[in-house]
């Protein structure tokens, strides 16, 4: 279950899934952006190429008429992910456990001082982070059973 925790200046949302399949295959769904809408509900479009210091151009379940404009800022390959523009981040983290499975979290801060001026504005994100997390376990593991 995705969480959030509110502050005056900050919104963090979060949430985790142990998947069973390997890192490769979690990390090729998360960085292969014209894929994640045929697999990833919350996703109605992805364009650009998700590398270290690219820009990619989001469109949510969120906001429909919306585009976001991020920033690849961190690129590890099976390990971390992270994207963001300037009211905040988001940050995919892949652990493997050492049993053929992984522990995935995706983590967003949202924030700044012109944050309690627009907070109200934004709306929560715990259902997509859920249905996001659910949607990667899916199909990670689909592919996994696959092999």
């Amino acid at each position: 279950m995705a969480t959030t925790v509110k502050t005056t200046f900050s919104r963090e949302t979060s949430v985790s899934a142990d998947i069973k399949a390997d890192a490769a295959i979690v990390w090729a769904l998360l960085t292969k952006a014209s894929d994640y809408p045929r697999w990833n509900s919350t996703v109605t479009s992805l364009e650009g190429n998700i590398a270290l210091g690219e820009t990619i151009k989001l469109k949510s379940i969120l906001d429909a008429k919306r585009t976001f404009k991020l920033k690849v800022k961190e690129f590890e390959p099976e390990k971390k992910l992270v994207w963001g523009d300037g009211q905040g981040n988001r940050v995919y983290t892949i652990t493997k456990n050492g049993n053929g499975a992984v522990k995935f979290s995706m983590v967003e801060k949202i924030g700044g001082l012109m944050f309690p001026m627009y907070a109200k504005m934004i709306p929560p994100f715990d259902q997509s982070f859920d249905q996001f997390a659910s949607d990667l376990k899916k199909e990670s593991e689909t592919i996994m059973n696959s092999k």
